[in-house]
């Protein structure tokens, strides 16, 4: 049977854009990032982040994605979606003065060095998160609002050491109760924004004090993660409690 030159034009043209539209390869540009690479490239230490919601390298950083619901219980959890399972009353010790807040989700990127080094200009730590704890709860500075002390704020603290400030945002100030239980005294903590590692109030057997650190709260040794030594950051029960007078190395950054 013969086709018009115009019918057999139709069916060459629609074959070629069916062929194009079906052709598309793997190699066509996309807008991921480049230099992402895969999460088996994460440093072992990283692996113990157990509450982060992804951990993965990105050129010279570590990338920590976290939602920030912390994964035991406290009393501001009442009146969220996860109050019938996560609400539980104030049950430490000492006094306890709910401050209005409740806890929220939300989706903090950490980008961490991924070899920290010694700042020649140390920066003073700000306000909000500073780094990020190995169930996902973002550490804050030793300052209340307005970088009051934490006389008056310490007192909501729940019986695992947090609370969240006005957008809801759960933070551990001190020492996260529930961890150092959970891991141990001496054990990695997690991390801060210059990419050096936090541990607990103990080492070799001896609680810390604030007189056995630095003034950025630190001191270089070995540790369980790092047997070659490494500088790190160590939770006391005194002021500055977590960070003194800034990060010890250059912060990357966190954003939401």
């Amino acid at each position: 049977m013969n086709r018009s030159p115009f019918l057999r034009f139709g069916l060459s043209l629609g074959l070629v854009v069916l062929y194009l539209a079906c052709s598309k390869s793997d190699d066509d540009p996309t807008p991921t990032t480049t230099t992402t690479t895969t999460s088996t490239d994460v440093p072992v230490v990283y692996k113990k982040l157990y509450g982060a919601s992804n951990v993965y390298v990105e050129g010279d950083y570590i990338v920590v994605r976290t939602t920030n619901v912390p994964d035991h219980k406290s009393p501001y959890f009442k009146g969220t979606k996860w109050e019938s399972t996560q609400y539980e009353a104030y049950n430490g010790t000492g006094t306890f003065a709910a401050n209005p807040n409740t806890i929220t989700q939300q989706n903090l990127v950490f980008r961490l060095p991924r070899t920290p080094k010694e700042a020649t200009t140390k920066q003073e730590t700000p306000l909000g998160p500073i780094g990020v704890s190995i169930n996902g709860v973002v550490f804050f500075n030793q300052y209340a609002a307005g970088r009051s002390a934490l006389t008056m704020e310490i007192l909501g603290f729940d019986q695992y050491g947090g609370h969240p400030q006005q957008q809801g945002q759960y933070h551990y100030h001190v020492e996260p109760t529930y961890l150092t239980k959970k891991v141990g005294k001496d054990a990695l903590l997690g991390f801060l924004l210059d990419g050096f590692p936090v541990y607990g109030p103990q080492e070799n057997g001896k609680t810390i004090t604030n007189t056995d650190l630095d003034k950025y709260h630190g001191h270089v040794g070995k540790t369980a993660d790092y047997p070659d030594g490494i500088y790190h950051y160590h939770i006391t029960d005194a002021d500055p409690y977590l960070n003194g007078s800034g990060f010890y190395g250059t912060p990357g950054t966190v954003s939401q």
